[in-house]
């Protein structure tokens, strides 16, 4: 419960400063792709200022989330061998129980 009053407290007044930041920047603006002739109309874009800046926000949570993951994966590697000898341990030491009930089990009792 604490957890949704928290996202609402955060995610609501976000969200009615993007509509606010959406409204404010519908001007069409045009991107231009080739420096050397930017009214080139086979490589510009237009479209609401607010698109640019939502795609560049996407495209660097996308290239933030890339970087971490690679960045990560030598702690994944290990956890993988890790679980793997843990599995390993595990089943080393059930058959060892396993004999040592066979041999009290052949044991004299008194």
């Amino acid at each position: 419960m604490t957890k949704k009053i928290l996202n609402l407290l955060i995610l609501l007044p976000l969200g009615i400063i993007l509509i606010a930041f959406c409204v404010a920047n519908r001007q069409s603006v045009t991107l231009a792709f080739n420096p050397f002739r930017p009214d080139d109309q086979v490589l510009s874009l237009s479209a609401p200022f607010f698109v640019f800046v939502f795609i560049a926000l996407i495209i660097g949570m996308l290239v933030g989330s890339a970087a971490t993951w690679f960045s990560q994966s030598k702690h994944r590697k290990r956890a993988r061998s890790e679980a793997k000898e843990a599995v390993r341990w595990h089943t080393e030491a059930d058959r060892h129980k396993t004999r040592a009930d066979e041999i009290a089990g052949q044991l004299p009792s008194r």
